[in-house]
């Protein structure tokens, strides 16, 4: 199945949830709830189609062929980076 995934086109397994590829890209594996198993902050916040997916819906949301898929992360700039 395609998918656009920050605006590159991108080969995903048929079937596969907002879950998987946040877990694929990110190296980490959201619970149900969005959260990490780890209790670390994510630090993603994902858009399908120009709509924003809370994360207690990505558990169960699977993609679709055509899907539009922003993924964003938080950078946090180390003190000691000056």
């Amino acid at each position: 199945m395609n998918i656009t995934l920050n605006g590159e086109p991108r080969a995903v397994k048929a079937k596969a949830s907002v879950t998987s590829l946040v877990s694929q890209i990110t190296g980490r594996e959201p619970a149900s709830n969005g959260q990490t198993a780890d209790g670390q902050r994510l630090g993603v916040t994902l858009a399908r189609n120009s709509e924003v997916v809370p994360r207690s819906q990505w558990y169960g949301m699977a993609l679709a062929e055509g899907d539009d898929i922003e993924l964003l992360t938080a950078f946090r700039e180390d003190e000691d980076d000056d």
